[in-house]
């Protein structure tokens, strides 16, 4: 650290000092080590202050919502909430989808925006926008700074409110004139919130209540979910589920909290799960729901869902409890604590002849896809598994990718998986995987993208060039807007609605940030391909696999339908565009 540069415990002064100082010495006092940013006329004395007070380091992004999803992607990857700084008028608004994302996805991420002068706020200043009153339906928690006197203390409690309880988005609105004004600068060791009291510690009788029906059951199920990995008790979790024998399928965001190594693990469950673990929710008689919300492309119709099971569920959040589906034991309180409480009062469980019944649906109905000359995107994904051996972060956009991806990589850490959930946003991947390179050097970052999800936020190829982050971008491209396409071919007759998409050369796209790219056309050379990606240290490479371009993604449960509608393997289908037979069926298991 420089003479000048500020020392990470210098908490408080006795000289005054501008909004500005203070801004970076708080964030210097909560640790913060990266900045996802894009400066302006609002904001331009933060980022003076920057310059001479501060090591954190300070990522210029090419777009806003880039910023945005970086941070995403950022505090995913490390458990750390992500920071964002933007200027006024249209910086803030460009960070709404990725705020929204965040809100949606109980990610812990403060975005600081400039703003115009107090006096100019509300007479349509030049680049004014009422960035609070925009998002106070996306975010945890929002402030308008007034006064230079309560900028610390706003600054503590954005980080407070942002990473505690239910994480989430939380934003700073910072006048322009506020940032000038001077005060003495205190941060504070504490928040005392009256309104806010996050209960951590569950209720013990609600948890003895929980123990004893758990002991009951025949045909226990573990439904997990994000709020597993956010409260870091995935080691609690294998210990619950392998004392009581108990079968374990997760939620998209549940994903790497339970190794898919283990025989008790079902992988994921809903639209897009295994037939299994769908089979497992129809037929468990207690369900036992970890940090899950009940989303509805989990349950479906919400009345036929684990119909016949008891069900258990903890949750930090005492709004999510009961919000979708009714449950027979809510419990409120951190997952990790809970967790621990309930090994202790909870016996090993007869599960045999459950796990057999389980093990004989895995046989029976694997996942699978079919085969031919054009290559299969889940052939893709699972070479990548293979290669990698799962020790890897990957961080897909939305889409049919998005799903191969969660079916047929072998997830076996927490923090390993990264995706758009809730909101279901394309264009999050390429700024979120580079957001958690940012954060992470131990496991190679991958970034897996639709050809159309790629284009929206490709600007930010240029940020992974500068910087020479190792990431490996995987464009999985079959000229469709893939899901949408699916959907159409369902459910609408086969009428292809302005879902056939073109793009760039990706190559030369690449070549033109100065990015290593190959293409891949044939099966056979998907491996070596994969193999050289992943060799290469030097910075990003680009990767662009051509796949079958009409395929879909099975199992699939209709949306509000039940697992009797669920389509497992599909009627034979021609497709002349790829010359592929929907009958030509490999059958791949994971394991």
């Amino acid at each position: 650290m420089s003479a000048n540069k500020i020392a990470p415990s210098s908490k408080h002064s006795s000289r005054p000092m501008t909004g500005a100082e203070i801004f970076v010495r708080s964030l210097i006092a909560e640790g913060v080590e990266v900045i996802f940013g894009y400066p302006g006329g609002a904001i331009i004395g933060v980022y003076d202050a920057l310059v001479d007070l501060s090591d954190i380091k300070h990522v210029l992004v090419r777009h806003e919502q880039g910023a945005t999803h970086a941070a995403e992607g950022y505090a995913k990857a490390t458990g750390k909430p992500g920071v964002v700084l933007v200027t006024s008028g249209p910086g803030a608004t460009n960070t709404v989808t990725g705020i929204a994302d965040a809100y949606m996805d109980s990610i812990p991420i403060v975005v600081f925006t400039g703003q115009v002068p107090l006096k100019l706020i509300g007479n349509d200043a030049f680049q004014e926008a009422d960035i609070v009153g925009i998002t106070r339906p996306i975010t945890k928690h929002s402030y308008l700074v007034r006064d230079v006197r309560e900028l610390a203390k706003t600054i503590k409690e954005a980080f407070y409110i942002a990473t505690t309880g239910r994480p989430g988005p939380v934003l700073v609105d910072l006048p322009k004139d506020v940032m000038a004004q001077k005060t003495v600068f205190d941060y504070p060791e504490t928040v005392k919130l009256r309104s806010y009291n996050p209960v951590v510690e569950g209720h013990l009788k609600q948890i003895k209540k929980a123990a004893e029906l758990i002991n009951s059951a025949k045909r226990p199920l573990l439904y997990v979910g994000g709020g597993v990995i956010q409260s870091n008790a995935s080691d609690e979790l294998r210990s619950l589920a392998e004392k009581i024998h108990c079968p374990v399928t997760t939620t998209l965001h549940g994903l790497g909290s339970f190794p898919e190594n283990n025989p008790l693990a079902l992988g994921m469950l809903g639209m897009h799960g295994t037939w299994y673990s769908n089979m497992a929710v129809e037929y468990c008689d207690v369900l036992i729901a970890v940090g899950a919300r009940f989303d509805d492309r989990v349950t479906g119709k919400v009345e036929a869902f684990a119909a016949e099971a008891k069900k258990i569920h903890i949750d930090i959040d005492p709004s999510a409890i009961s919000k979708n589906v009714q449950v027979d034991v809510p419990i409120v309180g951190d997952v990790k604590t809970v967790l621990k409480s309930l090994i202790d009062l909870v016996d090993p469980l007869e599960t045999s002849d459950w796990l057999k019944t389980i093990q004989q649906w895995k046989k029976e109905h694997p996942l699978r896809y079919a085969t031919g000359d054009a290559i299969r995107a889940q052939y893709v994904i699972q070479k990548l598994g293979e290669l990698t051996g799962g020790d890897a972060i990957v961080v897909t956009d939305v889409g049919q990718h998005q799903m191969w991806t969660a079916q047929f990589f072998n997830w076996t850490h927490p923090r390993s998986h990264i995706t758009s959930g809730g909101l279901g946003t394309m264009g999050f991947s390429l700024p979120a995987a580079m957001g958690a390179s940012f954060g992470r050097t131990d496991m190679p970052v991958i970034s897996v993208c639709g050809d159309g999800g790629f284009q929206m936020n490709s600007q930010e190829m240029a940020t992974i060039v500068e910087y020479k982050l190792p990431m490996k971008i995987f464009i999985i491209n079959n000229g469709f807007l893939g899901m949408v396409r699916q959907w159409q071919e369902l459910f609408w007759r086969r009428r292809y609605s302005h879902v056939e998409i073109s793009g760039p050369d990706f190559v030369k796209l690449a070549d033109a940030y100065g990015c290593p790219g190959y293409r891949v056309e044939h099966s056979s050379e998907v491996e070596d391909v994969i193999r050289k990606a992943l060799a290469y240290k030097e910075g990003p490479v680009l990767v662009e696999f051509v796949v079958a371009r009409e395929d879909n993604v099975y199992p699939m449960i209709p949306a509000g339908q039940t697992v009797k509608e669920m389509i497992d393997t599909p009627a034979p289908v021609d497709h002349p565009s790829n010359g592929v037979k929907e009958e030509s069926i490999m059958v791949l298991a994971k394991g």
